[in-house]
């Protein structure tokens, strides 16, 4: 059969030529529609069934219970009016459902993206005017258009820079966040500090100011979502919890007993306009959105691949980038705030068991039925609700097998995870993701130039050439040297491939008549690595020692072409295997396998 074996017979090798021709070796023989490549909602609609529909509907309902009093919240922090927050949660919802690529993110207002705003609006209008919700409006339009750029250049793989420590770091100090920051609501009590250590420690230096009432609310609130959990994980613990607390709060009154609930609601859906905004304003307003952007992407990405890799999915970035870029012109569109993803909505979403963006579809949904019909009760839900099940959710997050995982990996790892927790505690999202990058890419350097190589001799027992660390008793050809490094040569590991090749010239059994290169890893050279073997091709003939490389690769062989290596190698000594350099070099007397 053509494929379980060598190729012996010319008819054996046509089929394969034939076979990829007109076609890519890694692409799909079919592409799929377009409606499934640029809508991932269609894709997902694949066999769905009635029990996800009732999951993702029940979730979608538990989220807009959530968000809308959340999003209320951080209209206030950025400064706009709150029916700017509850409209963000209506037609970029929708086009996140539709365009995003994944199935469980909840986006929304978000605090990070909030505090953006305000800064980058306070010197440009006073916060609540309409100049202000006009500005935050035309910011959001310019965040979206920044979006859609980088996906014309397609810049999804700046996400592949954000590491397995990066993402288990960051989604830990996120949940460190969201509980440091509901202590307040939980407690009721208030703080004016700025940052989320900060708060806390006001807040508990505050205690004797705690209500009781609303710490009693806490605390069973937080006891109800525990047994819900532990009894059965698809019970709506969260929407339970949401309608008990406002059922009990307008029965007891417990705003007048000194708890905090969410207050009035406007009612009514948005108008569709752009808002109107000088060229001087617009000027001041792109520098802001390139910084929403940074910071609205990183978050998207690094929370939706840390709840994707929990259900082994996977998550395109540049489709992100397109999806993004549409829910944040939906947004100014309709009056509304820049976005960004909600670790703790799509925590809730991700714990209630929702599978597709039908849930963002019912939650949006869900939005609009309550800013028509339904602002009234949602006025009496208490804070500390909202706070426990922000908690509870958050908890959730802190994934002690992750961090084990890595620690088993590298410890640098684990380095580069916990001071990712640490900046985003005590930094901030965006600073914490760019030294978080910085880190990594420093990792990537520091494994670049120490990479793995080795001494390879002969295994009867694997048939094949081994490393004779791992085999000590692989044979070795008396005065024949078999090196291989398993990395392209570059600046970083110029240095380190020439003291390793020169360490196991030293450390051979006998004396040295060849060096096999084996290249199978070796996919290409820069100038220092050309320098650098230079260097090693003269040292080994000033030492009468002949320098084969084995399984070059036809990149690698036009590079040394291009250099005129291959000429200062000698074109008779590139082989195809290491047998076969092996096999060229046994011309000593003496060079039997021993």
């Amino acid at each position: 059969m053509p494929g379980t074996g060598p190729v012996r017979f010319r008819e054996d090798v046509e089929p394969f030529r034939k076979a990829y021709q007109g076609r890519r070796a890694f692409a799909s023989a079919s592409r799929p529609p377009m409606t499934t490549r640029y809508v991932p909602f269609a894709r997902s609609m694949s066999g769905y069934s009635g029990g996800r529909l009732r999951t993702d509907v029940i979730a979608g309902v538990t989220v807009a219970a959530l968000a809308l009093p959340s999003s209320m919240a951080y209209a206030e922090l950025a400064g706009v009016p709150v029916s700017a927050g509850l409209y963000a949660l209506l037609l970029p919802v929708l086009a996140y459902a539709f365009l995003g690529s994944a199935p469980r993110v909840v986006v929304g207002p978000e605090g990070t993206v909030a505090l953006l705003v305000a800064t980058a609006l306070a010197p440009l209008a006073a916060a609540g005017s309409p100049e202000y919700a006009a500005l935050a409006a035309m910011l959001a339009i310019l965040v979206g258009a920044v979006f859609l750029l980088a996906r014309v250049a397609r810049l999804g793989w700046i996400a592949d820079y954000f590491s397995q420590a990066v993402l288990v770091g960051y989604i830990t100090g996120v949940a460190v966040v969201l509980i440091l920051g509901q202590l307040g609501k939980l407690l009721g009590v208030s703080s004016d500090e700025d940052g989320a250590i900060r708060e806390a420690v006001d807040v508990l230096a505050h205690l004797r100011d705690a209500n009781g009432v609303t710490v009693v609310v806490s605390a069973l609130s937080v006891a109800l979502l525990v047994v819900a959990g532990r009894v059965n994980k698809r019970f709506p613990g969260a929407l339970v919890l949401v309608v008990l607390g406002i059922a009990v709060s307008w029965a007891l009154d417990l705003a007048e007993q000194g708890v905090s609930v969410t207050g009035e609601v406007p009612s009514g859906l948005p108008n569709l306009e752009v808002p109107d905004v000088s060229a001087n304003d617009m000027a001041t307003l792109a520098a802001a959105a390139v910084a929403v952007f940074l910071v609205a992407f990183s978050d998207s990405i690094l929370t939706s691949r840390s709840f994707a890799a929990r259900h082994h999915e996977t998550v395109d970035a540049n489709q992100e980038l397109l999806a993004f870029g549409v829910v944040q012109l939906a947004a100014g569109a309709s009056q509304g705030i820049p976005v960004g993803t909600s670790g703790s909505r799509t925590a809730v979403n991700d714990d209630m068991g929702a599978t597709t963006q039908v849930s963002g579809i019912a939650s949006a949904g869900t939005i609009t039925v309550i800013l028509l019909f339904l602002t009234g009760p949602i006025q009496y839900l208490p804070s500390a609700v909202l706070g426990a099940v922000i908690v509870y959710a958050a908890a959730k997050l802190i994934d002690v097998g992750q961090w084990r995982d890595l620690a088993r990996s590298s410890r640098v790892e684990v380095v580069i995870a916990a001071v990712t927790v640490a900046c985003v505690v005590m930094v901030g999202v965006l600073q914490a993701i760019i030294v978080a990058v910085v880190l990594s890419v420093a990792d990537i350097i520091r494994r670049a130039a120490r990479p793995a190589d080795a001494v390879l001799g002969w295994s009867d027992q694997e048939d094949r050439y081994v490393d004779v660390v791992d085999h000590p008793d692989a044979g070795v050809t008396p005065g024949v040297v078999v090196y291989r490094i398993q990395d392209r040569l570059f600046f970083a590991n110029a240095h380190f491939f020439k003291r390793r090749l020169w360490a196991a010239v030293d450390g051979a059994p006998k004396p040295v008549h060849h060096v096999v290169l084996d290249a199978s890893f070796i996919s290409d050279i820069d100038a220092s690595a050309e320098v650098a073997l230079r260097e090693v091709i003269d040292g080994l003939h000033e030492r009468n020692i002949e320098l084969h490389l084995a399984r070059a690769t036809v990149e690698l062989r036009d590079r040394l072409t291009a250099v005129d290596l291959d000429d200062a190698i000698g074109n008779d000594h590139f082989h195809g295997t290491v047998t076969a350099a092996v096999d060229a070099c046994r011309t000593v007397p003496d060079s039997t396998v021993s």
